[in-house]
């Protein structure tokens, strides 16, 4: 059987004789394309990616590299947004991702910037699904069948645990942790624990931060944090506030205020 691809790059690749990958599409060195999956014209997938049987990679797409996505997942396809009218739009995903079975990931809209962006080494469990204009960080895990709405913004080594759903144009803040079942429909300000339906918050969460490398002092002072904006009975502003005149500085603390102070949505109490 003759091949059912010529694109670029090809011969440096490893793709199997059933899979149809499109002329246009730029393929790097070592990338491995499994039985039966598709690649559209405008898909770039950099080199040492594996992609597993019955793949759909569509859409203008670029994928970079050491990426691992597994059977029947479906990456770059048009948004599920009624307003969308088929204009161009974009799927960009990083280097050393994990994209396990039957994944959905959706282009970008004109309302959103159209674009959806994945960084770098996270891992996506398998039925989980990311929406249009959703954008999110590095070393991320998404544990099965987490559903993110359009518009999402999950941060750096956030933990989402499995069967969670987050409600349009949420922010998820660094090294939070979601707890499973969970319905989330405010955002959830960094280094904290929620969990519910609707997604409550249960505290700080001291395993990450641990797991990340945070100093034991500046554990401390996220802990003042949380009590100053959780336990002491302040609004949001007012909370800001207090931290911002009796916390040590430092970039974790800085990045809280941040967060706190660009809320759209209110916060998860």
């Amino acid at each position: 059987m003759k091949p059912k691809h010529e694109g670029k790059l090809l011969h440096m690749a490893k793709i199997h004789e059933t899979a149809i990958v499109h002329p246009g599409a730029k393929i790097g060195k070592n990338v491995e394309i499994g039985p039966y999956s598709i690649i559209g014209e405008n898909v770039e997938i950099g080199e040492g990616t594996k992609i597993g049987p019955h793949v759909v990679v569509e859409g203008w797409t670029t994928i970079g590299k050491n990426n691992q996505i597994f059977h029947g997942a479906s990456i770059g396809l048009e948004p599920q947004d009624m307003k969308f009218k088929g204009e161009k739009s974009y799927l960009f995903i990083g280097d050393n991702n994990i994209i396990r079975e039957n994944v959905t990931i959706h282009r970008g809209t004109e309302e959103g910037g159209g674009e959806t962006r994945i960084g770098n080494n996270n891992l996506i469990m398998a039925y989980c699904h990311v929406a249009h204009d959703c954008q999110l960080g590095n070393h991320i895990i998404m544990s099965n069948a987490t559903n993110l709405a359009g518009h999402v913004i999950i941060e750096d080594y956030v933990v989402m645990s499995g069967l969670t759903g987050v409600h349009q144009f949420v922010r998820v803040g660094k090294m939070a942790m979601v707890g499973a079942h969970s319905k989330v429909v405010k955002d959830v300000p960094p280094y904290i624990l929620v969990d519910g339906h609707p997604a409550r918050v249960n505290g700080i969460n001291v395993v990450g931060l641990r797991r990340n490398g945070v100093d034991p002092d500046l554990r401390q002072e996220i802990k003042r944090a949380y009590k100053i904006l959780y336990r002491s009975n302040l609004n949001t502003s007012q909370a800001i506030e207090k931290m911002d005149q009796e916390l040590d500085a430092s970039e974790e603390i800085e990045h809280f205020l941040r967060f706190l102070r660009n809320a759209q949505r209110g916060i998860c109490r």
